[in-house]
């Protein structure tokens, strides 16, 4: 039954239009219903979307809002909450030969062109490659982490098919600053080297990224220790440096650094070069450096009673058919300090000699000598450390540094043990809570080591470590230097010029390893390559820098007690 309006018949024109207009506005009606079942069913799946990826996202941990704005990657800080590594947001330079879509060619220009302008936007592009990438016309990377301003000159060049997909970018504040400690990320987002590389998973994981990962470094220690090594490089024209500052009771390391260094930012060429750790990787015979601890070893087996008793020292050691000589005669005979403070090796052998293989190796054992550096990080050299029995050539070689060959850490770890009262801790570069040290391995009775800092402090004073006294800090030490070995046997004129040092002498807090690799003499050096004037004067730079920042004030009224030792030296002075 249809109802029109009074006086309007169904068969006239107006009842037809009255109809037709009521079923056009029933059937608007009718489609913004629909309209509004849809926009409803999207708003449902929309929501259900987020909930499954806030909250229940196959293969994944619940995570709340918060561990979703955490950055992709944790952020790591000396110990003092310096930032040393961060995340960001970057982009990268993608070629996506379908983004027309049209069937026609990608590039508007030839890709000989378009690869010259990419040449010109980043200098260290292979201008053939890309070439060769783009005529090839598959999907590819040209450059990966490019900076906002070449992303705005590759986008003037007007090539739809070049595109900038999101990444994830790692930055470092400090530039090169620790960067063997710290090492990088490539492009795939995966640690390399560095602590980068041994704390991957840590780094990665949300549970952990709310927090930043507390290395042992000091960033201004750190700084210090490479600037120093830096010109001591240039003043020496030495081919390489490492250096290492060391917690002697706690293994923390405060500073660590091989030069020359790199980049982490921009890995380039140069700084792939460069990328080798001198402090953990690679090994050296570090020659005089060991004698103090061959005597320390000597008078914990108790060979070495009475420090007064004097060894011939003005001819030659025999041995089978080798001859052990010192580099010049020193006198007709020499004291246990002054074998020390004049570094001979006629002395250091016979008392290796009397110690015996057996005693002296286990020394060099327990004091992690004949393994890799303990440290957390992956690049950790091997020792040329023989563990088998030694002849009794090896083990009067081996007491002053050569026939063995360690990492400046392994000297470092071995220096904390034989100065702390005698624990061998393993080294590390995280932080650690006060009061909560490894617990270590007695090596040295507490006696001993009270010997060996009085006699180390002795070579700074009136020994070949004279150049590493500065004033008020109480250093001690011992110099080494030692030919590289080669084709054929020892180079006599490549050094590997060391000082191992621990600072103060009378309550010792911190080690510090200075070496050059290969240093030339100079005006500077009066023409000498050893250790007593290269390695030993960088030391005696670098204490009053750091001593301040550690804690440690320089005070002249205080020193280790010398006076039941120095009567027996006989100095010249």
């Amino acid at each position: 039954m249809s109802f029109a309006p009074i006086g309007v018949t169904a068969a006239s024109p107006a009842y037809r239009l009255y109809h037709e207009r009521r079923r056009v506005l029933y059937m608007a009606k009718i489609r913004g219903l629909w309209i509004a079942v849809v926009f409803a069913a999207l708003a449902v799946v929309a929501l259900g979307r987020i909930a499954w990826l806030g909250a229940v996202e196959p293969g994944a941990q619940p995570m709340s809002m918060a561990a979703r704005l955490l950055p992709s990657r944790g952020e790591i800080v000396d110990r003092n909450g310096v930032p040393l590594a961060r995340a960001f947001r970057a982009r990268a330079l993608w070629f996506n030969p379908k983004a027309i879509g049209d069937g026609g060619p990608p590039l508007v220009k030839s890709p000989e062109q378009v690869a010259a302008s990419l040449k010109a936007i980043f200098p260290d592009a292979d201008e053939a490659r890309l070439a060769r990438k783009l005529k090839a016309g598959k999907p590819t990377y040209l450059a990966r982490r490019i900076l906002p301003a070449q992303m705005e000159k590759v986008h003037a060049l007007g090539e739809p098919a070049l595109e900038y997909p999101p990444e994830k970018e790692r930055y470092y504040p400090q530039g090169s600053l620790a960067a063997h400690v710290i090492g990088f990320v490539d492009a795939d987002g995966a640690g390399k080297v560095g602590m980068e590389e041994a704390l991957q998973d840590e780094l990665l994981d949300p549970a952990h990224r709310a927090e930043p990962v507390e290395l042992s470094i000091d960033a201004r220690v750190q700084g210090a220790l490479e600037d120093e090594l830096a010109a001591g490089m240039e003043m020496h024209d030495a081919i390489g440096a490492a250096g290492v500052i060391l917690d002697v009771n706690t293994g923390e390391v405060m500073a660590l650094a091989s030069l020359p260094s790199f980049n982490p930012n921009r890995i380039d060429r140069e700084g792939a070069k460069n990328i080798f750790n001198r402090v953990t990787n690679q090994v050296y015979e570090l020659g005089s450096t060991f004698k103090p601890l061959t005597v320390a070893a000597a008078i914990e087996a108790g060979t070495i009673k009475d420090l007064s008793r004097r060894f011939q020292a003005n001819k030659p050691l025999q041995v089978g058919r080798f001859r052990i000589r010192d580099s010049h005669t020193i006198g007709a005979s020499l004291n246990v300090p002054e074998s020390l403070i004049h570094s001979s090796n006629i002395v250091t052998g016979q008392i290796a000699d009397e110690l015996g293989t057996k005693r002296l190796q286990k020394t060099m054992v327990d004091l992690g000598l004949a393994d890799r550096p303990q440290i957390e990080l992956p690049a950790r050299g091997y020792p040329l450390f023989q563990k088998d029995k030694w002849s009794r050539v090896k083990t009067i070689t081996a007491s002053y540094g050569h026939g063995v060959a360690v990492t400046p850490l392994h000297l470092a770890s071995a220096y904390a043990a034989m100065v702390n009262g005698g624990i061998y801790r393993p080294a590390t570069l995280m932080k650690q809570t006060p009061g909560k040290y490894v617990e270590g391995r007695r090596v040295f009775s507490p006696a001993t080591s009270a010997r060996m800092r009085q006699m180390l402090r002795m070579i700074v004073v009136f020994g070949t470590g004279r150049k590493a006294d500065a004033a008020g800090f109480r250093i001690g030490g011992k110099t080494g230097s030692a030919e590289k070995p080669g084709n054929g046997g020892y180079r006599r004129k490549s050094l590997v010029s060391t000082f191992a040092a621990a600072f103060p002498m009378d309550k010792p807090r911190y080690v510090i390893i200075a070496m050059f690799d290969e240093p030339k003499g100079n005006a500077a050096s009066s023409g000498q390559r050893t250790a007593g004037w290269n390695a030993a004067p960088a030391v005696g730079r670098i204490v009053p820098r750091i001593g301040p920042m550690l804690g440690i004030e320089p005070d002249a009224t205080r020193d280790i007690d010398l006076s039941d030792l120095r009567p027996l030296v006989v100095t010249g002075e």
